[in-house]
């Protein structure tokens, strides 16, 4: 079986169209000029950092991946797909083996590197398996195909219906495989806000901290700066810690495993009446943990796993500070 890729039409599959018209796919990166220009993968590299530049190392290496399988290895013959989000439609074509830097590219909208394709049909989305969906929904530029989805593609194409699931197995079958796509999206973006957290400064920490206090209904104040300053964060219902309950937060940002020795001097310094949060992005040892249980004044240990728990369930309340610390966007998904 060939190779299948998938080529997004520009945002949206505003460009559907002008990849039909033109017997084409495209991407963009127009800048880097002629990809045949360059011969190795410095090169390339090096064109693309002086052109686009390098602030996400990250992103550079995924544009260049993607230029590359589409200058590269993306072969005669193999399967390309492109999706118009207003009809619901993947256009489906045979890759004609050429690619071509076109410099003006009045027919095509934006782009400027171009393939040629011989288009075959087109097939609605809804014509689809929900597993087949799922695979067709990464939002990058080039993409590869599974073995399984180009069949489906080819069955749909050759007028042949999509199998539906007849039985109470194959129907939990699709069932728990939607929600296995609906966890890794979650289990993905919890990593992702953890590794923004990750990246803040200790002082940008102690922010968050308090910025998380607050979008739990409390006033917060934080230590000034400098040596024996006490606790980081004071919350309380007035701010100042004279009502109860009253919470001291300690914020260790990046320094590895929190033993039990600075919990047990956090334990030390607290009061009664006082409630203690001691937050480790390091997490904490299994000694430290047995410290915070047996202490006599309520102590809290906060791990980053936690952490990044905590800020999602309460990021609707957090202020234009707290906000600005940890820029972070809501993501819906289907109830069944």
């Amino acid at each position: 079986m060939k190779n299948g890729w998938m080529i997004r039409a520009g945002n949206g599959g505003r460009y559907f169209d002008d990849f039909k018209d033109n017997d084409c796919v495209a991407i963009g990166w127009n800048s880097l000029g002629d990809l045949r220009n360059y011969t190795s993968h410095e090169a390339l590299k090096e064109a693309y950092i002086q052109h686009f530049g390098n602030a996400k190392p990250g992103r550079t290496a995924n544009a260049l991946a993607m230029i590359r399988k589409f200058r590269d290895d993306i072969k005669q013959g193999d399967t390309l797909i492109t999706y118009s989000q207003e009809h619901r439609e993947y256009l489906v074509g045979e890759d004609l083996g050429q690619y071509e830097f076109c410099p003006e590219p009045e027919q095509i909208g934006e782009f400027q590197q171009i393939r040629e394709v011989k288009w075959l049909g087109r097939v609605s989305r809804d014509q689809f398996s929900q597993a087949t969906r799922n695979s067709l929904g990464s939002v990058l530029t080039v993409f590869s195909l599974s073995d399984t989805v180009i069949s489906e593609v080819q069955d749909r194409l050759a007028g042949k219906p999509v199998v539906q699931p007849t039985t109470a197995d194959e129907t939990q079958t699709a069932e728990a495989e939607f929600e296995i796509l609906r966890e890794d999206v979650v289990s993905r973006g919890h990593e992702l806000i953890k590794d923004k957290i990750q990246g803040l400064g200790p002082e940008e920490m102690e922010e968050l901290t308090a910025a998380l206090l607050r979008a739990m209904g409390y006033q917060t104040r934080v230590s000034a700066r400098g040596p024996d300053r006490g606790v980081d964060v004071l919350a309380s219902p007035d701010g100042l810690g004279l009502t109860q309950p009253r919470i001291k937060a300690e914020v260790k940002h990046r320094s590895g495993s929190m033993g039990s020795n600075p919990i047990r001097s956090f334990i030390g310094a607290l009061r009664e009446g006082d409630q203690g949060l001691f937050i480790s992005t390091g997490g904490f040892t299994r000694e430290a943990r047995y410290e915070a249980d047996r202490a006599t004044i309520p102590v809290t240990l906060i791990d980053i796993d936690l952490l990044a728990d905590l800020v999602v369930a309460n990021y609707e309340c957090f202020d234009i500070e707290g906000q600005r610390l940890l820029p972070l966007v809501k993501v819906y998904w289907p109830a069944e």
